[in-house]
């Protein structure tokens, strides 16, 4: 079996406005979603399992109430159970990725699977930590920003390619592990609306954060959150020579 963990985030499309007070975006009455890299990553082992090399999938989120939401899409898509584990704190801000990788370590042990899943960040925090994280505090080894991932027919090792800087670096694993999806690694599925009836049906176990045992305390604080600064309009000029003349008394970049 394998254990995918998704994250509720601001929708992508949507545009983030910052609360007046600066001290985080507004989450209040925004569409939230699914973060795109965890699609990405459910997709995957959804594939995994339809090819037989997984016998169970399960989604894992941490999250208020509607994180339900979350998990339910990621049943419809094809999960078969989901694992709620319940905090108030802000996901984007409070609950960090220590934090969040220490309570996966508590299901991992708990469920024994012989792979994680999960994105290489979340578009909110934008930390990319959790899945390195989670491979060190259960000593697994990880492969992050994956581009394609093989699991061998012996289903103790899996290949994976991995997006870095100079081109793809193809890596094999042994199992159990940690596996963190790019954008590059799959096309998700639509999780069609008779799938999200079904999904109501599908099991969703419940746990309190608090009860896990893992210090969920921030370690770092966020003192401000502003926007970027307004971008200035651009300038038609007349001529190159118009042009090498304003980069050269205006921009001063020649």
């Amino acid at each position: 079996r394998a254990i995918v963990a998704v994250k509720r985030v601001v929708d992508y499309a949507v545009k983030v406005r910052v609360r007046p007070d600066k001290t985080a975006v507004e989450i209040d009455s925004v569409k939230m979603s699914m973060n795109p890299f965890c699609e990405i990553a459910v997709e995957e082992g959804l594939r995994l399992k339809e090819k037989g090399h997984l016998s169970e999938l399960i989604a894992v989120c941490c999250g208020p109430e509607k994180a339900s939401e979350t998990l339910r899409q990621a049943l419809a898509m094809g999960a078969d159970r989901a694992i709620h584990i319940k905090t108030a704190m802000r996901t984007d801000q409070e609950l960090q990725p220590l934090a969040v990788a220490k309570l996966l370590a508590k299901i991992v042990e708990r469920e024994s699977p012989t792979m994680v899943l999960m994105g290489k960040q979340a578009i909110d925090g934008d930390s990319g930590q959790t899945g390195a994280l989670l491979a060190g505090l259960t000593g697994w080894p990880q492969a992050g920003a994956a581009s394609k991932v093989e699991m061998d027919d012996s289903k103790t090792s899996v290949k994976v390619a991995r997006e870095v800087d100079s081109g793809i670096q193809e890596v094999k694993l042994p199992l159990p592990a940690v596996i963190t999806a790019d954008l590059r690694l799959n096309e998700p599925r639509y999780a069609t609306l008779p799938n999200l009836m079904k999904a109501k049906k599908k099991p969703m176990e419940v746990i309190d954060a608090a009860s896990m045992g893992v210090e969920l305390e921030p370690r770092t604080q966020v003192l401000k959150v502003e926007e970027p600064p307004t971008r200035a309009g651009g300038k038609k000029v007349q001529s190159v020579e118009d042009l090498v003349a304003k980069l050269k008394t205006e921009a001063k970049v020649l």
